[in-house]
């Protein structure tokens, strides 16, 4: 009965979003302003790093797997909600919805790692400088990359794996904007009792030790600063970390609000949702442009001398 069930069940339906009309108009004009700005933010943030030598560092490598990271994140999620926002039929078929899951797992829990990594580098950089060329040598940074991309690709394996294995019953409407984990085994006629508990056991200690990491290297970078007798020296050195800080807070704290309150159906916990999936790739490039000088200084570097060459090419034209 389970396989007869689970091979007539091909798509869910997502019902996360208002289905007022005019609602749905003005929500679609609103996610789609902030996608573009958040590719738009992200790509700028790419090239900058990319070009401007000034930003050739361990810090802005790993803040170029962010941004990197973050496109990914939004284009996973928000196209998908688009379409269904101008749809009749706002459905998302099995294997879609088990692609989606892959990388939503897989991106946000490199993007825990990484978050992770950076705070380690403001460590290495902040309390014991002269090591700093040695601690995060170029090689090195490679190696925590590659790590942190390969631990949510394999958290994320594992439990997409057991979900391909899940059976599908009648009930086959998702609550939500996006296809997540936890929503679909709700949906199964199968016992996930198993997938359950290696869903836990995969990323709660991922997801603990990656904050513990970020929070005791805080502590260090604290007591390090806190240590410095000038005043234009503490400036510095937490001017350095506050963009990172600042990243840090809205990830763990929308994913805090995400996940960890109880799901009521309020326009509440959209708001928390859409800020965990939508809003917070688009705010990380603005935090590192607004915050970071380095950053703003490359910034007018890079437009002005794709200026410069975009009048020059005109003027050759003319």
């Amino acid at each position: 009965m389970a396989l007869r069930n689970h091979s007539t069940i091909t798509e869910f339906i997502l019902l996360g979003l208002p289905a007022d009309p005019k609602i749905q108009a003005l929500l679609f004009v609103l996610f789609l302003g902030i996608y573009l700005l958040t590719m738009m933010g992200n790509l700028i943030m790419l090239l900058v790093i990319r070009t401007d030598s000034h930003l050739h560092t361990p810090m802005y490598f790993f803040l170029s797997h962010l941004s990197f990271i973050d496109l990914c994140f939004s284009s996973v999620i928000v196209p998908k909600m688009l379409k269904n926002l101008l749809s009749q039929k706002k459905t998302i078929s099995v294997k879609g919805c088990l692609a989606q899951i892959f990388f939503v797992l897989t991106i946000g829990g490199t993007e825990d790692c990484i978050l992770s990594v950076m705070a380690y580098d403001r460590y290495a950089a902040i309390c014991h400088p002269l090591l700093y060329g040695q601690v995060m040598s170029k090689q090195r940074c490679v190696q925590l990359v590659r790590g942190s991309w390969s631990l949510g690709f394999l958290d994320t394996f594992i439990n997409v794996l057991l979900a391909m294995k899940m059976d599908f019953c009648d009930t086959y409407i998702i609550p939500h904007y996006s296809c997540e984990l936890p929503s679909i085994f709700l949906l199964s006629c199968s016992d996930v009792s198993t997938n359950f508990l290696v869903m836990l056991c995969s990323t709660i200690p991922h997801g603990l030790v990656t904050f513990l990491s970020i929070f005791f290297s805080y502590i260090h970078i604290i007591f390090t600063i806190l240590s410095i007798t000038s005043t234009s020296g503490r400036n510095k050195a937490f001017s350095t970390c506050s963009s990172h800080l600042t990243a840090v807070i809205f990830f763990y704290g929308s994913a805090f609000l995400r996940y960890f309150i109880p799901a009521s159906g309020s326009p509440l916990e959209l708001i928390f949702s859409v800020q965990y999936g939508v809003i917070t790739p688009m705010l990380n490039p603005l935090i590192y442009s607004l915050k970071n000088k380095e950053v703003k200084a490359a910034v007018k570097r890079t437009l002005g001398k794709y200026l410069s060459c975009f009048q020059w090419q005109n003027k050759e034209k003319g």
